[in-house]
């Protein structure tokens, strides 16, 4: 049953002033306890995992055509003019739709799983696509190490595209955390290693993706099971993380496949 809307004409109510504030502060999440969704996509990979928000927010334009299936997500439903929407997005065309979520209990690292590394990455992009490609290629875990990006940072949450949600996140981590794993550490190397498309890769296991810069801390390298090197015939000096975690996570899950 679809609850009846409450409309909000005041950009000084509450509840948007603390939708401005999660979607323009990388570490209000940590502070609130919630993220903002703006977007039929994010906000239907939401619901398709099984999950409903604790807000939904639509226009008053959007909410006269808005489909059931987000019209019936969460039973508190606002409408609020475009002009507001608009003051809280970060998007160049701001959506009809956004939902609150609630994050839940800070979640601890699981053993035998699948799993990527995050030794401090700092680019919002590269997070959201490797959480992309961890979720396509069958990993259920990203450990993000202290000095990473936030998970759920505005950005990271609008480059992951929904991926999020299929994900178990932990962040805030030091080295020691990752002795918790009982699963092969490989980390890729630029010139020591076999070949990623020779290696016969372990699975489970967990792939380290390093720093943009100065790649994988020393610690995670003398803890490494395996260094992997990705041909690159072209000759380019590296690749882009997120590029190269897409090729080794693409790699792990077909060397696994049946």
């Amino acid at each position: 049953m679809t609850a009846t809307p409450n409309v909000i004409t005041s950009r000084d109510n509450p509840l948007l002033k603390r939708l401005r504030l999660l979607s323009h502060d990388n570490a209000a999440y940590r502070k609130l306890g919630q993220v903002w969704l703006e977007g039929d996509h994010l906000c239907r990979a939401l619901l398709s995992r099984g999950r409903r928000p604790s807000t939904a927010v639509f226009t008053e334009a959007f909410w006269a055509q808005a489909p059931h299936d987000l019209r019936d997500a969460a039973d508190h439903v606002v409408l609020i003019p475009e002009a507001l929407m608009a003051g809280i997005s970060t998007l160049e065309s701001p959506a009809g739709v956004g939902f609150v979520c609630d994050l839940s209990d800070k979640a601890t690292v699981k053993a035998d799983v699948a799993t990527v590394v995050l030794d401090r990455l700092q680019d919002a992009g590269n997070v959201g696509s490797i959480l992309r490609s961890a979720s396509a290629f069958g990993f259920g875990q990203v450990l993000a190490l202290k000095g990473s990006v936030g998970l759920w940072s505005p950005k990271v949450v609008r480059a992951g595209m929904g991926a999020h949600f299929g994900l178990r996140l932990v962040e805030g981590l030091e080295v020691n955390d990752l002795m918790q794993l009982e699963v092969p550490l490989l980390v890729t190397s630029s010139h020591e290693g076999e070949w990623l498309h020779r290696a016969r890769l372990p699975w489970p296991c967990a792939w380290v993706m390093g720093h943009e810069g100065q790649g994988v801390c020393t610690p995670l390298m003398e803890r490494a099971s395996a260094f992997v090197r990705i041909a690159q015939p072209g000759g380019e000096e590296s690749l882009n993380v997120g590029a190269a975690a897409a090729i080794c996570l693409h790699a792990s899950a077909t060397s696994s496949a049946p």
